[in-house]
């Protein structure tokens, strides 16, 4: 199968994932850290597979210039999270 077709399914994989999971969760995990609560380890096993997925879709995106504006906000969001997960953790 051509390299394009592939890369169209799996994108096409990766959005369904991202729309109905994981921004769902991102979402509760920033309102979590906003509120001033800690990270769960569950919390961290899921930032920590989102990060291992997305270094395993590196050659994927780089082959796809067009998504790189998407997976800057997500990482944009993914950090912030980070960011003040650990904010909460040292405060406490």
């Amino acid at each position: 199968m051509e390299q394009s077709k592939k890369d169209a399914g799996t994108i096409a994989a990766l959005m369904i994932r991202l729309k109905e999971t994981r921004l769902p969760r991102a979402k509760l995990l920033l309102d979590k850290v906003n509120g001033g609560d800690q990270l769960s380890d569950s919390d961290i096993r899921f930032l920590k597979r989102v990060y291992e997925d997305s270094r395993s879709n590196h050659a994927l995106v780089t082959r796809n210039p067009e998504y790189h504006g998407l997976i800057t906000q997500f990482i944009d969001l993914y950090t912030e999270i980070t960011t003040k997960g650990l904010e909460n953790e040292r405060s406490q």
